[in-house]
């Protein structure tokens, strides 16, 4: 059987939350619990908002809690020449086109039930000609589109079990490459992805809605699509979704009240790894991980143990 290769891909856009934490150690826990490898990627395609700043109290946060990575560390920031290539080999083989549309017509045209932030993209660039493109690109400098296909992407996630979409009834054609140039993190994923090959990956639940894209993506690109393990939210004691603003992401501050193996042992008690609440590390939480411990977990948001937040 081929090794199984996980990877940790936070974007530092803002300081590592205990999400990320729990994120991390399960992908590290999977990976090595089956003699595999685990990778680190810094998601900082979008450079304007990942500052390097960000990006070193990122690693350092990672450093700090015990973890570490197999190979060298993959910046995004720095693979625009592979995501140019595949972008090559998209529009070559005529599944992109230039999109020229703005923010605020999309959102104008957004269907009202989809809210404010999601829309359906209803192909209104997919039907320019070569001359009108051209002439628009005159004064606009266009996003980039992959075509989709009205068929049904269907995976089994291995915590949230089966998951169908129909990208062009629930999606439309998504943007590879953005009108400023940077690269969408629909393609700079998947291309790291199976040039490091990726064979897992572990991430929030709240990521789950861009996994049928990604496979989409991959097909058109003859990538193998990895198993994915899209993890439950992390909450507070009572409840409460962690947020930014109520301090709950200052790695600092946590770092400061609790040690590294408190803060292990909580994520690994939330996420069923452990049946009580004790301070623990990464080796030594390496024997009691299980996804079977995680997935009764599923289906829900995962609250951390009242004692550890009891100091806070």
């Amino acid at each position: 059987m081929a090794q199984v290769i996980g990877r940790f891909a936070p974007t530092p856009s803002g300081r590592l939350h205990l999400g990320n934490i729990a994120c991390a150690m399960l992908c590290w826990l999977s990976a090595r619990r089956q003699g595999g490898q685990a990778l680190l990627r810094i998601e900082d395609v979008d450079k304007p908002r990942c500052p390097r700043a960000l990006t070193e109290k990122c690693l350092k946060d990672l450093d700090r809690l015990g973890f570490d990575w197999d190979g060298a560390t993959v910046f995004q920031s720095e693979r625009g020449a592979e995501y140019r290539a595949a972008l090559y080999r998209l529009t070559h083989s005529g599944l992109t086109y230039p999109c020229f549309c703005t923010r605020a017509k999309l959102h104008s045209e957004a269907a009202p039930n989809l809210g404010d932030t999601q829309y359906v993209y209803p192909g209104t660039c997919s039907r320019l000609s070569a001359e009108e493109a051209a002439v628009l690109s005159a004064t606009r400098s266009p996003a980039i589109r992959l075509r989709v296909k009205d068929v049904d992407i269907a995976f089994t996630d291995g915590l949230c079990g089966p998951v169908r979409e129909n990208l062009a009834r629930e999606c439309g054609d998504f943007v590879l490459r953005r009108s400023d140039g940077l690269f969408g993190y629909q393609l700079a994923s998947v291309v790291d992805d199976a040039l490091s090959g990726v064979t897992e990956v572990v991430r929030g639940a709240d990521i789950l809605t861009a996994t049928p894209r990604q496979i989409f993506l991959q097909r058109c690109l003859s990538y193998p699509t990895p198993s994915y393990w899209h993890i439950p939210l992390l909450t507070d004691a009572s409840g409460r979704r962690l947020a930014k603003r109520d301090g709950d992401t200052d790695m600092d501050t946590l770092l400061k009240r609790h040690s590294a193996g408190e803060i292990l042992g909580a994520l690994a008690f939330a996420y069923g790894l452990l049946p009580e609440f004790a301070p623990a590390s990464l080796n030594e939480l390496l024997s009691c991980f299980s996804w079977e411990k995680v997935r009764k977990k599923a289906g829900g948001a995962v609250r951390l143990p009242k004692e550890f937040q009891s100091s806070q």
